[in-house]
């Protein structure tokens, strides 16, 4: 079965990270893996480097007309093509795309006053990926994707654990994985092993999840809503490591 990986920004600095998608890549068999990342410093360092600042709603960067092109040159430009880089190096076939591409992913805008020109994902080109994945090929996707309702050549700038919440709930995926800086969801400095729906909700209403932690369990909760049998959170070495970090399932499931 498919296994969907969103990487972070950070987690992509980590030297380690070749290795760590390579172990967990098998060259297409058994339904492959779909990568997909961020790279929000990137877009704030290209931002600042401009002159301007970057603000953020739960978890989700406000984006402006003019910062769109930002946005894809930030993370459908430097940031993939340096992760798709780094993996051939690691020898697997990787291919960089974005959103736009093949419309891939398609969305519509959340709250244009609020956010801008954010979007939500409404359709994945399931057909285009399964292309690949069949050619043997790992897929690397900036979360850039298409605007549905826009005019021919808009864009919007999705969340990249939206992003990979939705391909996963397309592609029948048997696990989304969420890599983040750090081992899991915390609690009191320690990780959460479990999660029932009903819990990570609490976290959400309560405020204990704010930030990029906020984004990765809406976005966990809308894949197992959607079908996702297992989400987890947690860091790199859960790549590997199948029972790391906080596991995010529907209650009755916990083992």
């Amino acid at each position: 079965m498919t296994r969907v990986i969103k990487i972070g920004g950070r987690p992509q600095n980590d030297p380690r990270l070749g290795d760590a998608i390579s172990s967990g890549w098998n060259g297409g068999g058994d339904g492959g893996v779909v990568l997909v990342h961020g790279g929000g410093d990137e877009v704030t360092t290209l931002q600042a480097a401009l002159g301007e600042t970057s603000a953020f709603v739960d978890g989700r960067r406000v984006t402006s007309a003019r910062d769109i092109d930002l946005v894809r040159m930030a993370l459908s430009g430097s940031a993939n093509k340096r992760l798709v880089a780094l993996l051939v190096a690691s020898g697997i076939d990787a291919v960089g795309l974005s959103g736009e591409d093949a419309s891939l992913i398609s969305a519509s805008p959340i709250d244009v006053e609020r956010l801008g020109r954010v979007g939500i994902p409404k359709t994945i080109n399931v057909a285009f990926l399964r292309h690949l994945l069949s050619g043997g090929y790992l897929p690397v996707i900036s979360p850039v994707s298409r605007d549905a309702g826009g005019t021919a050549g808009d864009a919007l700038n999705v969340n990249g654990d939206d992003a990979a919440a939705a391909i996963a709930i397309a592609m029948g995926a048997a696990e989304l994985l969420l890599v983040a800086d750090v081992a899991g969801v915390l609690c009191d400095g320690r990780v959460i092993p479990e999660l029932t729906t009903d819990e990570a909700r609490q976290l959400l209403i309560g405020g204990t999840a704010a930030g990029g932690m906020r984004a990765k369990l809406q976005a966990g909760l809308r894949a197992i809503e959607g079908g996702v049998p297992c989400v987890r959170i947690s860091d790199l070495s859960a790549i590997s490591d199948r029972g790391r970090g906080t596991i995010l399932r529907c209650i009755g499931e916990l083992t």
